[in-house]
């Protein structure tokens, strides 16, 4: 079945991964919207598409769409939007009877996020969010292989990811903690949902260090001690990193052995959809981990390189 979808975000970074799973998945964009017209991303998908810059006129069009009947109403909205609007954008989807596909983070607070379950419960439609990592199929073979370990053991994990941003970023709304809720929240959440999602519940938390362009702490979970390190600044990518990799650096060391997964990401979006489709999507609840792991970070106070930190601290300037 074909259905009528509507982007929120259309001019944002991760809208293209959205247009093309849409696409990839048989379905049809009607509508979307973003303060900026810098979209011209949409011609290479739907160029048939109306499109709005502001909320007010997108939101009466998607109304007409709604009374117009079920072939031609939204039956999707996908939110693309800065990460502090995406809870008014899913309470917008729920309202006009449309089911929700949310980047990550869902929301910034858990307590937003169990008040947007209440509203779920009240209508028939469901809060979709999008946690690729648990579709990469070796990161699906780390849970398994850890699932089916007879031992009681409590695994040593490091994580480092360096993905640097200009100047442009702390100018915008990721620059602002209240609005993104910072490096952690941005950059880290889907990696902290992996996490949890494989070695189990944050037992504990601790924050190391905390700058407006990179974080480091530890977490405390039922199978694993987490140091993690997320940084947007380019000073901290290694040194030896080949030409060709220079642009970013992820790695997950599992009890000091390198955990490969750098390949297959192109599709994990149109995969996300698929499932999603098929009724089959990650909701509310397999977010709100990992939404409360993040809010810690968040509200903690650093406490410097003090107990087991990430030894990358030790050149970090």
């Amino acid at each position: 079945m074909i259905y009528n979808f509507a982007l929120i975000g259309a001019a944002g970074y991760i809208a293209p991964r959205h247009l093309r799973a849409i696409k990839e998945n048989g379905q049809n964009l009607v509508s979307a919207l973003d303060v900026s017209d810098s979209v011209g991303i949409i011609d290479s998908y739907f160029p048939d598409a109306s499109f709005f810059t502001e909320f007010e006129r997108f939101d009466r069009h998607t109304e007409m769409l709604r009374r117009a009947g079920e072939e031609s109403r939204v039956h999707y909205v996908s939110i693309c939007s800065p990460n502090y609007l995406h809870d008014a954008h899913i309470r917008f989807a729920l309202r006009e009877n449309a089911h929700a596909i949310c980047e990550k983070p869902l929301v910034l607070n858990p307590w937003n996020a169990e008040a947007l379950q209440v509203i779920e419960g009240e209508t028939d439609k469901k809060v979709n969010t999008i946690l690729q990592l648990r579709l990469h199929p070796s990161i699906i073979e780390l849970k398994k292989k850890i699932e089916s370990a007879k031992n009681n053991q409590t695994y040593d994990i490091e994580l480092v990811y360096i993905t640097p941003r200009g100047k442009w970023y702390n100018y915008s709304w990721k620059g602002d903690i209240l609005k993104s809720g910072g490096v952690a929240t941005n950059i880290g959440i889907h990696f902290f949902d992996m996490l949890i999602w494989i070695f189990g519940d944050v037992k504990n938390s601790i924050l190391h260090i905390s700058e407006y362009n990179k974080a480091a702490g530890l977490l405390e979970l039922e199978k694993a001690n987490v140091k993690w390190f997320l940084s947007i600044d380019r000073e901290d990518l290694p040194s030896d990193l080949p030409p060709e990799k220079a642009k970013t650096f992820r790695s997950i060391k599992v009890d000091g052995e390198e955990f490969e997964f750098s390949q297959g990401f192109a599709d994990l979006h149109t995969m996300s959809y698929k499932e999603i489709l098929a009724g089959n999507g990650f909701g509310i609840r397999d977010a709100y981990p990992s939404l409360e792991a993040a809010f810690m970070i968040r509200q903690a106070e650093a406490v410097g390189l003090k107990g087991e930190y990430h030894p990358i601290l030790l050149n970090v300037k």
